[in-house]
This record gives structure tokens, sequence and C-alpha cells, in this order.
């Protein structure tokens, strides 16, 4: 069966550092760009990072940028979004989701999707 599997979300204090894992079943990320989205309460889904295949270039939303980073390790099958500074405002939950290329992700042509996991930033 072909999944995406997100883990490592919790509750964490504002500053406090997470890392979000996400494991692909049924086939490998090899020849997949892999992104992170985030959706919060009341508001649209939307793309946090992403990472390409073969060079694994990646990409930022201006929100996170210089407090998140996208990392892939092909031989676990695995990429991670490591969360450092966090804020409130990063609150929401974290999918993610496999496409062909980073454009497809950008354009919300995803091929695969985790559930998700919850992320909540609060004191």
């Amino acid at each position: 069966q072909v999944q995406l599997v997100e883990s490592g979300g919790n509750l964490v204090q504002p500053g406090g550092s997470l890392r979000l894992s996400c494991v692909a079943f049924g086939f490998t990320l090899d020849y997949y760009a892999i992104g992170w989205f985030r959706q919060a309460p009341g508001k649209e889904r939307e793309v946090v990072s992403c990472i390409s295949s073969g060079d694994s270039s990646t990409y930022y939303a201006l929100s996170v940028k210089g407090r998140f980073t996208i990392s892939r390790d092909d031989a676990k099958n695995t990429v991670y979004l490591q969360m450092n500074s966090l804020k409130p405002e990063d609150t929401a939950v974290y999918y993610c989701g496999a496409a062909s290329r980073v454009e497809g992700l950008l354009e919300g042509d995803v091929a695969y999707w985790g559930l998700g996991t919850l992320v909540t930033v609060s004191s």
C-alpha cells in the first residue's frame, strides 16, 4: 500500500524546536520531490518547504526561512523538517506530499499525501 506517514508533532513552547519525519511506504522517495505543507484552523493549506529529488535543492516559504530546515535520507525513505525558534503562528497540522517535481508541489499537483501531524506552539 502506497502511503506517507508523518510523525514528530507535539506541544512545544514558543522558541522551542521539533523535528518532523515523513516516511514513505510502498514506493521509494528517490525519484520524488517532497514537500511539507501546513494547515492552521480556519486557513487554507500552505506550502512550508520543498526538497527536490537528485540535487536536493530546497524551497522555503518566507515565513519559515532561516528557522526551518528540510532534508532527505533516501536510504531511509524519509524526509525531515527541523523546526527551530517556533512561534505560536506555526501552530497547524503539518502534512507531507510527494510529486514528480517541486513545481508540482507548489502548484498543488501532489501524487501522494500523508494524514498529517499536529504541531502546537503555546506557553
